[in-house]
């Protein structure tokens, strides 16, 4: 048995490996491979395309990379041509995977989607694709099910992948000792962006919050570098300021902060879960937000926001992503110990929408085997 995967970015490399480690487990005869990140690749999932490959943002970003997107878009085409796959699993990145599920359809491959494509959010003529696409959609947040259901997509909750796996792995006082933190002054953590071209564009505006809140009070920075990124490219741009940076160890400074800048996107459930307050923020190029503002009809851009249904964490979008409005809602909430507590609560609320009775790789992989009529 073959399985075609494919992931388009970090956080669906990370929930795609999870799901073929639960498929493993039930069917240890099956090979596996497709457009592998690197947790995928350590899952032992034959790289024909490497994510990494594929991590562009913004609408207008992308067109200078889409010759050698393509590229490796038809060498992905190719290998399933090749191997006739008896599954597709396409995770995350629709621009990528659903112009990958219309040829693996072409070829007769029944297609599994896991994170379901935000169409609720924009663009939402794309239900048409996917309805007549996918033999089966598994989502993570729980309003998704019953949106696509009734939108004729087969589809089921399986839980957020991220609520039974992610917790810190260190204690507050051996976090603060890890990095000479000190526990009388607050921890704020900066999160502006897992890419480099995102948080080129944000780090102007966190770097001018951090120096105006410190204006007020001490504060300590924690910057967690993200493996594309990496270290170097922080330390090159942070200046003369005293910021703490930390490798592989995102979710304990999450954990363990008293307040998180987080630039909106997964980075944002991961704060949610870990019970981080927050304000959420996030720019693009402008000729991306105009086009956006057009395709996009949501009541707010945090998917924590849209998870509670109201305004449970402030957002900075665009315009509003200054140095000054950061700082402003940053101080606001470090003065008022009481409303991060009552955040914190909130937080916790979101966390039990999101879980399932078991992990959402071993729902997935239960759902895909009852589906396919596999097992042992």
């Amino acid at each position: 048995m073959k399985i075609l995967v494919s992931a388009g970015e970090a956080s669906g490399d990370r929930y795609a490996a999870e799901l073929v480690a639960a498929l493993r487990r039930r069917l240890p005869q099956a090979e596996f491979f497709g457009c592998a990140g690197k947790r995928l690749r350590e899952q032992g999932v034959r790289a024909v395309v490497e994510t990494e490959s594929l991590a562009v943002v913004g609408i207008f970003e992308v067109l200078g990379h889409i010759p050698r997107i393509y590229g490796e878009f038809r060498k992905l085409l190719r290998a399933a041509e090749a191997e006739k796959p008896d599954l597709a699993i396409l995770t995350d990145a629709p621009d990528f995977n659903l112009r990958v599920a219309a040829k693996l359809q072409r070829q007769g491959v029944p297609i599994v989607y896991y994170v379901a494509p935000q169409v609720w959010a924009w663009r939402s003529w794309r239900v048409r694709k996917l309805r007549r696409l996918l033999d089966l959609l598994l989502c993570i947040f729980p309003f998704e099910e019953d949106w696509f259901n009734r939108r004729g997509v087969r589809t089921v909750f399986v839980g957020h992948p991220l609520t039974q796996s992610l917790e810190p792995t260190v204690d507050r006082r051996t976090f603060l000792d890890r990095y000479e933190l000190r526990d009388d002054q607050p921890i704020l953590a900066m999160l502006p962006g897992s890419r480099r071209g995102e948080a080129e564009r944000h780090l102007p505006a966190v770097l001018g919050a951090l120096d105006r809140l410190r204006e007020n009070r001490p504060i300590q920075a924690v910057l967690p570098a993200s493996s594309t990124t990496g270290d170097a490219f922080f330390r090159q741009r942070i200046g003369g300021r005293s910021v703490t940076i930390v490798e592989n160890d995102t979710h304990n400074a999450l954990a363990h902060c008293d307040l998180a800048l987080v630039a909106s996107g997964t980075a944002t459930v991961e704060a949610a879960l870990l019970g981080a307050p927050m304000v959420v923020f996030y720019r693009v190029t402008p000729a991306s937000w105009l086009v956006g503002k057009l395709l996009v009809h949501v009541p707010f851009y945090s998917m924590v926001n849209l998870l509670a249904e109201r305004r449970v964490v402030p957002e900075l979008i665009q315009g509003d992503c200054t140095a000054e409005r950061l700082a402003a809602e940053a101080e606001r909430l470090l003065a008022d110990p009481a409303r991060r507590k009552e955040m914190k609560r909130e937080l916790a609320a979101i966390h039990e929408r999101l879980a399932g009775d078991q992990a959402a790789a071993e729902r997935a992989a239960e759902v895909v085997c009852d589906r396919f009529g596999w097992t042992l």
